[in-house]
């Protein structure tokens, strides 16, 4: 569902009417200088461990590194002398960190002000500097590097999210001042001053900084510290709304239930208005950015049902600004999504009833004092409010026990005065546009409410109020649909949106079966003005409004099927006219199948009425075998759709008891003159082809039994499955010999060869399956063994290879290091080339020596190509002309030579390669 009051009312703050007062918020004192500190007593002590900036330096920027170690040790110190020298030490840092501080910095810093913090209990005097330290940090983090925010990410995590744990201090100062530092990571400050070799850090790097440290799960913790303390929860609230944006910060939120505890305090006293603000915006993300089932589940309890439903009441009843009205259809669509939970007590607290009054107190008079005197305008947020009302009415009904609270809130009346064509000169509440909306939003409604009251359904005369809406629906009456909505879509300019959600209710009314109410349509001439409304929407058929037309002619086919289905008489009265408009449908050009506009449901609906409204009824079966309507269905059945062939085929099945049908069947003549015959051949082969019936060449059936992807111990197991009825018919006779002889029966002669033959006939199958199966188990056993062998060959050669490769490499290395094995390798290779040379040289031959004069290297070596780039006197230099595709290049010379000629290197081993 849309979300209003966001819209409204700004992420950071709220709007002007639910802004805190000044003492809402953080004192002045402690916003701006930080909470008082006592008078201190005594002279200062020097401290030696902070590094001094000279007065060159201060003005450069300049930030040198300070001796953090020093003050750590010097606060861990408990003498009370050093009291002075501490604070003293602190508030140095403070100054000289005043511009923010530097990421190699930030655990030091972080430490010093843990310290600090542990001291606060005992010595209130720390406060202040811890204050001041807290500060700071809403500046911008400083890095020296561009890699110090990869560096530092765990120590800049684990500082962010001691700032949750400080909140454990019972300092209002302090808390307030670490929930403006979070919200300043969302909206941080520039430095005053720039500081030389530093840059800031990136503006989203806090933030996920504080997505890793786990700082959300933290801040919701410490709401429990808060119970009475309105400035502070504001505060948390406020920080909490900002953490609630990221996905990562909701999931810990969602784990520290989050929902339960800010949702149970919404109604808790608050003259700002913010609480109840800033709870629902972290409550709405909280649904968007995580877990949503989770957080259905988290709410979904008596307490938080409670505190939703005092807060509805509250603003239903008494809110009169935009704000608050936007507010109120915030909480409702919260309730909304609550209410899909099945088990939420919605019932129990008595939301459900509350909920009703107030979708129908417009519509259906009521003596409650919550809605009496009360009254809708036509306002943006009350228009949106009766449409989430209509909406969450759907989402209840599917809780059958909430039926008598429907039935007692008398919904079905309330949404029925919308099913009426639009009144003239009359003065309504809504506008034109407003009202046709509701009106398409309350026909939506009743299909899912009416079914389940059938009684009020009748009683209001449900079936009459339809059939006249629908005969509205058809007429020319002038009437300018604005088709605006979601329930308008396709309607602009007509009344087909109308025509569409009343099919939509007549179509869930009928489908219940009950007689009754489908025995009341039939005398009331359903069947025929559903068949006139079928040509109207023919004749209105275009290319703007085809879809929605064709959704409508689905449904009258569908609700004719369910009246006539079953009742001859009814079928009569859909008659010829409705045999008509079932061949128009079946007459469609083949290729709008594939257009994804709806023809194929018409289709299905079609084939669907054919088999409820045609057969059995032989006056039809008739008339529709004269139109020629088996011609059709087997044109449909040529078309090899897939998805329509067992409805078809059942049809035809159907059609064949009348004597007329094989006529008509053994005429049809398809593409290249197939025959009917021919053609459910085909769609048998093709059956078996998705079946995966193997065949041969002749068409033949061959195994059934090569499947793949089986083991040895399926194949033993397929052997028995195989032979099972051989095993089951011996077992019988064999059960029948047990029995001859447990009675002391003696078969004649023949009977007892037959039954001993059969016996062991059986008993050879066993034999011949065991044998088969121990078969089966050899080979297994022996592809085992040959399997084995192949990986200790691969594994042999494996290590032969390597063997060799260390041979060489032991070769190798003793060439390079002794010369008396150098030379006699060199010997070798010596010997190894003369070998492979002619006996004697012939005379014309030409000798190329092998051997590379002055070479120093122990291994055989390849020719030395020395490759040289294009000299620059060639090129033109940097500056030469490149237009060479203007240019006419010269004969000799080579590419983008500016002189005319060029002569021609002496020596070809200069020419580059």
């Amino acid at each position: 569902m849309p979300r209003h009051a966001v819209a409204a009312a700004p992420t950071t703050e709220a709007p002007a009417p639910a802004e805190a007062p000044a003492t809402a918020e953080a004192p002045s004192a402690a916003e701006a200088q930080g909470p008082r500190s006592k008078s201190k007593s005594g002279s200062p002590r020097q401290i030696p461990v902070v590094g001094v900036v000279t007065e060159d330096e201060d003005a450069q920027g300049a930030l040198k590194p300070m001796d953090l170690n020093s003050i750590i040790k010097l606060l861990e110190e408990t003498a009370q002398d050093d009291l002075e020298e501490q604070l003293k030490s602190v508030k140095t840092l403070v100054q000289y960190y005043q511009n923010g501080f530097p990421l190699r910095d930030l655990a030091q810093i972080f430490k010093i002000l843990n310290l600090c913090a542990k001291k606060i209990e005992n010595q209130p005097l720390f406060l202040e500097p811890a204050y001041n330290i807290i500060k700071l940090c809403g500046l911008p983090f400083l890095k020296k590097k561009v890699s110090d925010e990869i560096t530092y990410a765990e120590d800049t995590a684990k500082s962010i999210a001691l700032l949750g744990d400080l909140m454990k201090i019972p300092s209002s100062e302090l808390r307030i001042q670490i929930c403006k530092c979070i919200v300043d990571f969302y909206h941080a400050e520039p430095p005053k001053k720039h500081i030389t070799g530093y840059q800031q850090a990136s503006s989203t790097y806090k933030i996920q900084m504080a997505e890793v440290g786990g700082l959300a799960k933290t801040m919701v913790q410490s709401l429990d510290l808060l119970e009475n303390q309105l400035v502070e929860k504001l505060w948390v609230l406020k920080a909490l709304q900002h953490l609630s944006t990221s996905e990562v910060n909701c999931t810990l939120m969602m784990k520290a239930y989050a929902a339960r505890g800010i949702c149970a305090h919404l109604n808790d006293p608050d003259p700002s208005g913010q609480l109840l603000f800033r709870s629902s915006e972290i409550l709405w993300n909280l649904l968007e950015k995580s877990s949503k089932e989770e957080i259905i589940k988290q709410l979904s309890n008596l307490e938080c049902l409670l505190t939703l439903k005092e807060v509805f009441k509250h603003l239903f009843t008494r809110g009169f600004s935009d704000y608050d009205r936007q507010l109120r259809n915030d909480i409702l669509v919260i309730t909304t999504i609550i209410s899909q939970n099945p088990e939420a007590p919605m019932i129990e607290c008595g939301f459900t009833r509350d909920l009703i009054l107030f979708a129908t107190f417009n519509e259906v008079k009521s003596e409650n004092p919550l809605v009496k005197g009360l009254k809708l305008s036509n306002s943006y947020e009350d228009f949106e409010l009766k449409k989430l009302l209509f909406n969450i009415l759907v989402i209840l009904c599917k809780d059958l026990t909430t039926v008598q609270l429907l039935i007692d809130g008398k919904v079905v009346l309330a949404l029925f005065t919308y099913v009426k064509k639009p009144e003239k000169h009359k003065i309504i509440e809504w506008s034109a546009a407003q009202y046709e909306e509701l009106q398409l939003h309350a026909l939506a409604t009743l299909s899912s409410v009416a079914p389940l009251l059938i009684e009020e359904y009748m009683l209001c005369q449900g079936n009459a109020r339809i059939l006249a809406f629908l005969e509205w629906c058809e007429s020319e009456e002038c009437f300018f649909s604005h088709g605006n909505s979601f329930h308008g879509t396709g309607g602009r300019g007509n009344k087909f949106a109308h025509l569409r959600y009343t099919l939509r209710l007549l179509r869930a009314m009928i489908h219940l079966e009950d007689e009754t109410v489908n025995q009341d349509l039939c005398e009331k001439g359903t069947i025929q003005q559903l068949i006139g409304i079928f040509k109207y929407t023919i004749s209105k058929i275009n290319d703007k409004e085809e879809a929605i037309l064709l959704e409508i002619q689905s449904d009258i086919l569908l609700i004719l099927s369910a009246l006539c289905e079953n009742d001859n008489s009814r079928k009569e009265i859909f008659g010829t006219e409705g045999v008509d408009i079932i061949l128009h449908v079946i007459k469609t050009d083949p290729k709008k199948f594939q257009s994804g506009l709806g023809y194929t449901v018409l289709l299905f609906s079609t084939l669907d009425s054919i088999w409820c409204c045609i057969l059995a009824c032989y006056p039809l079966e008739d008339y529709f075998l004269e139109k020629e309507g088996i011609f059709l269905l087997l044109d449909l059945l040529a078309l090899d759709q897939k998805k329509f062939c067992s409805l078809i085929l059942a049809i035809m099945v159907e059609f064949c008891d009348n004597p007329k049908t094989p006529v008509h069947v053994n005429a049809w003549r398809g593409k290249k003159d197939q025959t009917a015959a021919s053609l459910l051949i085909k769609l048998w082969r093709m059956e078996e082809r998705e079946l995966g019936v193997l065949r041969d060449k002749r068409g033949m059936i061959i195994d059934f039994e090569n499947l793949p992807g089986l083991s040895t111990e399926d194949f033993v197991t397929l052997c028995i499955i195989h032979r099972y009825l051989d095993f089951k018919i011996g077992e019988i006779w064999n059960e029948i010999y047990e029995e001859i002889k447990l009675e002391k029966l003696k078969p004649v002669t023949t009977d007892r060869r037959v039954l001993q033959a059969i016996i062991t006939a059986s008993e050879n199958v066993g034999k011949m399956v065991a044998s088969l199966q121990c078969e089966m188990f050899e080979i297994q056993a022996r592809q085992d063994v040959q399997d084995e062998q192949k990986v200790y060959a691969k594994i042999q050669a494996t290590h032969k290879q390597r063997e060799l490769a260390n041979k060489s490499w032991v070769n190798f290395l003793a060439r390079t290091s002794n010369a008396k094995t150098l030379k006699k390798a060199k010997k070798l290779q010596e010997k190894a080339i003369a070998s492979t040379r002619y006996g004697e040289r012939p005379p014309n031959a030409i000798f190329h020596q092998t051997d590379i004069k002055g070479l120093n290297t122990t291994v055989l070596s390849g020719r030395v190509v020395a490759v040289e780039s294009t000299p620059a006197r060639l090129v033109g230099g940097p500056l030469a002309d490149t237009d060479i595709a203007l240019r006419k290049l010269p004969v000799r010379g080579g590419a983008l030579q500016r002189v005319k000629a060029v002569k021609p290197a002496d020596d070809p081993k200069n020419v580059p390669t």
